[in-house]
């Protein structure tokens, strides 16, 4: 539970366009100090949650309160939207210099000039671009815009910092110095933030908890690890990246241990799930260990061990993904190293072994297509 105050609260949100709904949000705490993400894919209403909540785009129903007023009744919409800053995927900046965008935020609401050139400063140096205070904006490359873009979001030191996808357009080297500085900045300030984004790692780095959204709703809310390890439907387990999801039945459950039939093999999990009910297994590539070992378990604790055939290798980066058919579909991560020293090749046969712990199960009824 989070112990700090709501700065933030929405109810009955709901948005349509064209006779489409858009948006369907029932309710929505934003906290003090909290940094929440909002993951999903393409059209899942991210932005227009993001809009709405900032007062851009007017909602055909609901509510939204801040610090426990009402806006548009208790507090006004233009008082409300000076509390806040926005920073959208495209930089939007004045034909100007870096220094007058940054300091444009802090002229409209008349401060001092001094204080504006000292606030100006303070978050030039923050993101690392105080050498280029004189730079026309029309110069900047993609990460110094959007470096010039948060600082004038910061200087202004809002209440509430609403990020859409602010990450998503540039080259992968911008792309990570400016999360790695964004994220020690947001500590740092203390900023309340609200953040748009489809990049899952980017929510595990930044957040304090995510919501995944899909068709306009927000289907789970939680801190990182529950929900990225707990999801609570299939849609959410393939989006937080739970590479292998298995249909299958309980054959018997006895004191929270099931044993579930998947393609006429047997897999031992955890849950409390009655005999016969249909289950959706979802199983993370990172909990899955391989060994050129086909004789036996080994030294593993592990219930579960398949042998296996590679059916892809396909480099990640860091690490390989690698595809097995062991009767049924499974996805494991190895390192490098470990690709090069077991000699992990396609079709080469292989054991598989993963807990019973390690596998999330969801009863597929609860699930239901979005749309």
């Amino acid at each position: 539970m989070n112990d700090r105050s709501p700065i933030l609260n929405a109810y009955d949100l709901h948005v349509r366009r064209g006779g489409a709904s858009l948006l369907d949000i029932s309710s929505l705490a934003l906290h003090e100090g909290e940094i929440l993400s909002l993951i999903g894919p393409n059209g899942a209403g991210k932005t227009t949650l993001l809009q709405t909540l900032a007062c851009l785009l007017r909602s055909l129903q609901g509510h939204i309160s801040f610090r426990g007023k009402e806006v548009g009744s208790a507090v006004s919409v233009f008082d409300y939207r000076r509390k806040l800053a926005m920073v959208f995927q495209e930089p939007l900046l004045f034909d100007t210099t870096v220094f007058e965008n940054v300091a444009s935020g802090l002229k409209i609401r008349g401060i001092e000039k001094e204080e504006i050139r000292q606030q100006v400063m303070e978050n030039l140096d923050r993101f690392g671009i105080a050498h280029l205070i004189h730079r026309s904006a029309r110069t900047l490359s993609g990460g110094e815009a959007q470096r010039t873009s948060l600082a004038r979001a910061f200087a202004i030191a809002p209440e509430i910092l609403f990020l859409d996808e602010p990450f998503s357009a540039l080259d992968p080297p911008s792309r990570e110095s400016l999360i790695e500085d964004t994220e020690r900045i947001l500590r740092e300030t203390r900023t309340t933030a609200i953040f748009a984004t489809h990049d899952r790692l980017e929510a595990l780095r930044l957040s304090d908890r995510i919501g995944v959204m899909n068709g306009g709703k927000i289907v789970q809310i939680g801190p990182p690890d529950e929900v990225m390890n707990h999801p609570m439907d299939e849609f959410v387990a393939s989006f937080v990246g739970v590479e292998t999801i298995l249909s299958g039945k309980v054959l018997s459950a006895d004191f929270g241990s099931l044993l579930v039939s998947v393609s006429g093999r047997e897999i031992e999990a955890v849950g409390e799930i009655r005999p016969g009910e249909s289950v959706a297994l979802c199983i993370r590539p990172e909990n899955v260990i391989l060994s050129v070992n086909t004789h036996g378990q080994g030294t593993t604790s592990a219930r579960n061990v398949f042998p296996g055939r590679i059916v892809k290798v396909s480099p990640m980066g860091f690490f390989h993904k690698v595809n097995l058919d062991c009767g049924f579909p499974l996805v494991a991560f190895v390192t490098n190293h470990s690709l090069e020293s077991l000699g992990l090749t396609e079709g080469k046969e292989v054991m598989a072994f993963f807990k019973a712990t390690a596998i999330h199960v969801v009863r597929i009824k609860e699930w239901q297509p979005s749309g």
